[in-house]
């Protein structure tokens, strides 16, 4: 991206800033630096330092892609690498990444990048998605797309709207301008629970402990929930964007079931289980 095309950097940060609903004045208390110098960042009339632009994105919780980007609009150097997949750098987390998705056996577990393809997988995942679409798991499966596309799981889940909304509530904090990552929010907020499905879609309980997943499949129901595992001290762009999504049973029939099909059938991996750092 040329200098005349690039956002100024008061632009890019009024817009983090907007994004994290916080006035100047909370960001002030937050990072020290006055209200009247954030305006005037902000509006053009100072330029700021490469350690102010660090401690304004660091205030921000501003993921290190978007540091970088900062840094550029602004005139400095990214401060983080980006490592391009099969960097032999990566070698420590894609052996983390298989360690804890072989272990999570033999319920599901995933890893997904920034946008959500699959990058690696255990063979509980396809357990989970034997009847989805093949095309939907082929290099590089969505796993959003394919939980809610109607040759996916979409048809065979029973809180519909619900997997939806989690789905759009976690996006808006990683697309900021990215044009792949806004249409599949885009996509995702349009999705519609296939015809003769919504209304078996379950009322919330009174007090749920967490998000369940609930799909009727071919060995009957499964109730699932999620936690995700991030590497929080990542200095890599490509490893901080970089996180596994771990089912666990909500019930005894669905933790027997994938302990049945693990026992039983000689499933591998979806097809899309590449390597963590992203495949060949």
């Amino acid at each position: 991206m040329s200098d005349r095309t690039r956002p100024a950097i008061g632009v890019l940060l009024k817009r983090w800033r907007g994004r994290r609903r916080l006035s100047q004045l909370e960001l002030s208390v937050r990072t020290g630096v006055s209200a009247r110098h954030l305006s005037c960042i902000e509006t053009g009339r100072s330029e700021p330092s490469r350690e102010m632009v660090l401690r304004l994105a660091d205030a921000l919780d501003v993921p290190l892609r978007e540091h970088n980007a900062l840094l550029l609009a602004a005139g400095y150097a990214p401060a983080w690498t980006e490592s391009a997949p099969g960097d032999e750098r990566l070698a420590p987390v894609d052996r983390a990444v298989e360690m804890i998705l072989e272990n999570h056996e033999p319920y599901p577990a995933v890893a997904v990048d920034r946008r959500w393809n699959i990058v690696a997988a255990n063979r509980g995942l396809a357990v989970l998605t034997e009847e989805v679409a093949p095309e939907l798991l082929a290099p590089p499966a969505n796993i959003a797309r394919a939980a809610l596309h109607p040759d996916g799981l979409g048809p065979r889940l029973r809180n519909f709207a619900e997997v939806r909304d989690y789905f759009l509530h976690r996006l808006p904090a990683h697309y900021a301008d990215d044009p792949e990552l806004r249409a599949l929010y885009d996509e995702i907020a349009a999705a519609e629970p296939p015809p003769g499905t919504a209304a078996s879609e379950p009322a919330r309980e009174a007090d749920p402990v967490t998000l369940p997943l609930r799909l009727t499949t071919r060995r009957g129901e499964f109730a699932l929930f999620t936690t995700i595992v991030t590497f929080s001290a990542a200095l890599d762009v490509t490893v901080s964007e970089l996180s596994i999504e771990l089912f666990f049973p909500l019930d005894e029939a669905t933790a027997e079931a994938f302990r049945s099909a693990a026992e039983a059938d000689p499933i591998q991996a979806p097809e899309s289980a590449r390597t963590a750092s992203g495949g060949d």
